[in-house]
């Protein structure tokens, strides 16, 4: 979806209003009017353009009475500052994501606790494994070791998300502080965001002209301007049709 649409549907505060009583349960038109206190009509019109942009769906129940509910679950990233404005949407990943090889810079344990240790389910030998009673107990004993494992692992991502929270924001301040470093060094005002990844370029790669457009994926002759416009400043120097950091 379109980071820009979204941003634009989620401005308003009655659909927002509608998605956040979606997420605990599905409603009908009536349901939601009483609850946001405006008209069914206005409902219907807020409740079309979030089905347009595949937000929420629809069923009808027995009694041919209409429910919406949330469609998919999707995340919306804004970031605003001194060097930038961006917007990213994105859908949950695949649960079958190599999160590990994926995301090098991050060390995040999956193995989950044990909730309960031993849930081979207690009690019962061999001998006396088919008796009524201690079958009952077995499944009672399995389903609250399901359910305590469950309740430990949502303990652990809530743990996670917040922790993933923290360090967005930090990533976030480091940035904008690097970036005002390579302003600092340009000496003017400048897409200092372009720069450093022209910088991160000519170290990554051998340094070339195709290398470096290659990594930073610009316009050709924009990334030559900014090289031209790095050596100017004393940062980097070409030797041999290669561009290498100076000192």
């Amino acid at each position: 979806m379109d980071s820009a649409v979204l941003l634009d549907l989620l401005g308003n505060e009655n659909r927002r209003r509608i998605l956040r009583l979606l997420s605990h349960k599905p409603c009908y038109v009536t349901e939601i009017s009483e609850y946001l206190g405006v008209s069914p009509k206005a409902v219907i019109d807020h409740l079309r353009k979030l089905e347009d942009a595949g937000l929420i769906e629809s069923h009808t129940d027995d009694r041919r009475r209409k429910y919406f509910h949330i469609a998919r679950d999707v995340r919306l990233e804004v970031n605003v500052s001194r060097h930038g404005f961006g917007t990213k949407s994105a859908y949950p990943a695949n649960p079958s994501l190599d999160i590990q090889g994926s995301c090098p810079h991050m060390h995040i344990d999956l193995e989950l606790r044990s909730a309960d240790g031993d849930r081979d389910g207690g009690g019962a030998d061999g001998a006396d494994a088919g008796v009524n009673g201690d079958a009952a107990a077995d499944g009672v004993d399995d389903d609250r070791g399901d359910l305590a494992q469950l309740a430990a692992e949502f303990d652990e991502l809530q743990d996670l998300e917040n922790e993933l929270s923290l360090a967005q924001r930090w990533v976030h301040g480091r940035m904008s502080d690097l970036l005002d470093r390579v302003n600092d060094r340009l000496g003017v005002d400048a897409d200092s965001r372009f720069y450093a990844k022209l910088l991160a370029a000519v170290t990554s790669t051998d340094g070339s002209h195709r290398a470096v457009v290659d990594e930073v994926d610009a316009d050709p002759e924009a990334v030559e301007d900014g090289l031209r416009r790095l050596a100017d400043a004393d940062l980097i120097a070409r030797e041999s049709d290669r561009w290498q950091l100076v000192g």
